[in-house]
């Protein structure tokens, strides 16, 4: 994963910091604890960046989780559907299936990605830089 390092996807991916890409966002890195899978910590302690912007700022990322789910979906469908040529029903219960199992993984993407749409990597990012 250091082969995207200062870019987006690896933010994205790895759930690290947008700016400096040094500490993870969240404060429980597993997303299957399901109790602690919206506690992000309040800012980087690396660089200071504060994630949550404003009240209710990953609302938005709602709607990306929207489009990742469709994703998600349409991949399982075609799996599903052509690769093991499963029937519209049992590709039907395959795609419920997946996105109950992926909803946690889906919401940390999601997040990861809505924020990358505002922050940008900044190499050498440290507290005394910003």
């Amino acid at each position: 994963m250091q082969l995207f390092k200062g870019t987006k996807i690896y933010s994205i991916l790895t759930g690290y910091c947008p700016v400096c890409h040094e500490e993870s966002m969240y404060k429980e890195s597993n997303p299957y604890k399901l109790g602690a899978i919206f506690e992000m910590q309040e800012r980087c302690s690396h660089c200071q960046t504060k994630y949550k912007i404003e009240p209710s700022f990953f609302y938005g990322a709602m709607y990306v989780s929207y489009a990742v789910g469709v994703a998600f979906s349409t991949a399982v469908f075609i799996i599903a559907h052509y690769f093991f040529g499963a029937g519209l029903l049992v590709s039907f219960f395959a795609i419920i299936g997946a996105l109950i199992i992926l909803m946690p993984i889906i919401t940390r993407l999601s997040r990861n990605i809505w924020i990358n749409f505002f922050f940008s990597y900044k190499e050498g990012a440290s507290s005394k830089s910003l």
